[in-house]
C-alpha cells in the first residue's frame, strides 16, 4: 500500500504541484489549506507522514506541529518554509518537527527527506509526553530536560540530540543516524559536529568522578546508558 501523506499548504499552486509530484512517485497524498482543516485528518490517524507549510492562515504550521506533539499524534512531520534562517529551523525543531526544508527546494531533495523519515523506526516517531532514564527526564511538550529534578540549560540542538538518545536507552546510534535525525539529511557526513555536541551534553549531564551518561563505541557511535551517571 502506498504511504499516505498529508500536505498542509495554503498556496493552491504549490499544493497542486506537491500532490501531482508525490502521486507520480507512488505516494497517496491529501492536501488541505489550513491547520483547522488538517487537525481532523491528523486525529483520525490514517497518515504515515505530514508536510506542514510554516506560513498558514490562522494557526501557523509551527503551532500546528506543537499541537500535534502535545496531542501525542505519532507521525513524522516535515516543515516546509520560505524562511531558511537558523533561528527559523531551530523554531521548527523546538515545536517537534522531524525535519525542515526551506523553499525553494529541489523535488528530489523533498523525496529524499520523505524517504528518510519513513525509514525511521516507528519507536522514534511515537512520542511519549515525558521520557525518563534514571534520574534524567525529558518533557517533550515543554522541550525541557531535568536531571535529579533540576532543569538543564540546553540549546535547541542539544535538546534534540538528548531526545533522540533518550528515545532508546542503550541503543547504539551511529554518527550518520544522529546527523540525519538532528541536523537533517543534507548534513555534511564529514563534519565533527556530532562529537562536539556529545561533549557539550556530557559537560552538562555528567558529575565529576561518576560514569558518563553517554558511552562512546569507537568507530560506531554513541548510546545513552540507562544507569551510568544516574545513581
Amino acid at each position: 500500500m502506498s504511504a499516505r501523506l498529508l500536505v498542509v499548504e495554503d498556496d493552491a499552486r504549490v499544493a497542486d504541484f506537491l500532490v501531482r509530484g508525490l502521486r507520480a512517485e507512488g505516494y497517496a497524498p491529501t492536501a488541505v489549506a489550513s491547520a483547522e482543516e488538517a487537525l481532523p485528518f491528523l486525529r483520525a490517524g490514517p497518515f504515515e507522514l505530514a508536510l506542514f507549510d510554516v506560513m498558514l492562515p490562522g494557526q501557523s504550521g509551527l503551532e500546528l506541529c506543537q499541537q500535534v506533539r502535545a496531542e501525542r499524534i505519532g507521525l513524522p512531520v516535515l516543515m516546509l518554509t520560505a524562511m531558511g534562517a537558523v533561528q527559523d529551523r531551530v523554531a521548527g525543531l523546538r515545536c517537534g518537527a522531524d525535519d525542515y526544508l526551506a523553499k525553494p527546494f529541489a523535488f528530489d531533495e523533498l523525496l529524499a527527506r520523505i524517504e528518510a523519515l519513513l525509514r525511521r523506526p516507528r519507536a522514534l516517531v511515537e512520542r511519549d509526553a515525558v521520557l525518563r532514564v534514571g534520574a534524567l527526564a525529558f518533557d517533550r511538550e515543554r522541550m525541557e530536560a531535568r536531571l535529579h529534578g533540576q532543569p538543564l540549560a540546553l540549546t535547541a540542538r542539544e535538546l534534540a540530540l538528548l531526545e533522540l538518545l533518550m528515545s532508546a536507552p542503550g541503543r547504539l546510534f551511529s554518527r550518520e543516524r544522529i546527523l540525519s535525525n538532528v541536523w537533517g539529511i543534507d548534513a555534511d557526513p564529514l563534519t565533527n559536529v556530532v562529537d562536539v555536541y556529545i561533549r557539550r551534553l556530557r559537560s552538562k549531564l555528567d558529575a565529576p568522578g561518576q560514569p558518563s551518561w553517554i558511552t562512546t563505541v569507537r568507530g560506531l557511535g554513541y548510546r545513552l546508558e540507562g544507569v551510568a551517571g544516574g545513581q
